[in-house]
């Protein structure tokens, strides 16, 4: 008995992944079911429209260009872009695409990921922050400080500030007492800045800030001496006075680069711990 195949459609409609034919400038010719499934809208909602418009706008450049390079020639394999779900959720996608000049068209499969995209996202969060706090961490300072050093045309300060005296009360109270200080302090520090400055968590009881636009130590010392209020007002029992050694460096008066500043902010911190402990001896 000979075998009949099914329509290429019906084939096609069983597949997870959205299947799409557009024509020369980007207009929908076909769509499969999962289309209507993945992003919400039924075949006939559509045919005719321009694929662009059912892009999330942010994405809309980085499609354009990638449809180019699809058009001339270049086969797309993993091409990521969002799209806006009929109800107005935002849809992470991944295409294949090819231009198929003997017809006319353009062809393209994509499979939905956003759920690896949210993985994706906190796998880089986790990456660049401080688990405890929520602060952007080591790695993310260092990001941070090469671009600010990079930008030529602004000046920059970097505040390098530890906890008097955390280590001793910290084993004394305990660790999670020392982490809810710890949290406070982040938080105390995060409302002090301005907009614009940055703040990450490098070590146990250390914390460096970024001034962008600091015009030189005056003005660093000032946001200095009100990050010491700042850390001086937490209240976290059975912690009390903690105080906080701040020490600065200004690009390009103290180096012109990140380790030589995180260096230089380092030691003048040291020199303000020593200070403190001077003027608190009998």
């Amino acid at each position: 008995m000979p075998t009949t195949l099914p329509p290429l459609g019906e084939i096609l409609d069983l597949l997870p992944d959205a299947v799409c034919v557009v024509d020369p400038e980007g207009h929908y010719l076909a769509v499969s079911a999962a289309f209507e499934h993945i992003i919400g809208y039924r075949p006939d909602e559509v045919m005719g429209r321009r694929m662009i418009e059912l892009v999330h706008p942010d994405d809309r450049a980085a499609t354009a260009l990638a449809v180019q390079r699809v058009m001339e020639g270049r086969p797309l394999p993993h091409f990521r872009n969002r799209y806006l779900h009929r109800d107005g959720h935002v849809v992470d996608m991944q295409w294949s695409a090819k231009w198929l000049p003997e017809y006319g068209v353009r062809l393209a499969v994509g499979h939905q990921v956003t759920e690896l995209r949210e993985l994706e996202r906190k796998l880089e969060y986790m990456a660049g922050h401080d688990p405890l706090t929520g602060l952007p961490n080591r790695y993310r300072l260092r990001e941070e400080l090469e671009r600010a050093i990079g930008d030529s045309e602004q000046a920059l300060a970097v505040l390098y500030l530890d906890l008097d005296g955390f280590k001793a009360a910290n084993d004394r109270h305990g660790h999670a007492q020392g982490d809810r200080l710890l949290c406070e302090v982040a938080n105390r520090l995060r409302q002090a800045l301005r907009h614009g400055d940055f703040i990450a968590r490098v070590g146990g009881d250390e914390f460096v800030v970024l001034l962008p636009g600091c015009a030189g130590h005056g003005d660093a010392r000032r946001v200095a001496d009100t990050l010491q209020a700042s850390v001086a007002a937490a209240e976290v029992p059975p912690f009390a006075g903690i105080g906080a050694s701040v020490g600065v460096a200004c690009c390009p008066a103290d180096g012109r680069d990140a380790e030589a500043l995180l260096r230089c902010a380092d030691a003048d911190m040291y020199v303000v711990k020593h200070r403190h402990r001077g003027a608190a001896a009998p």
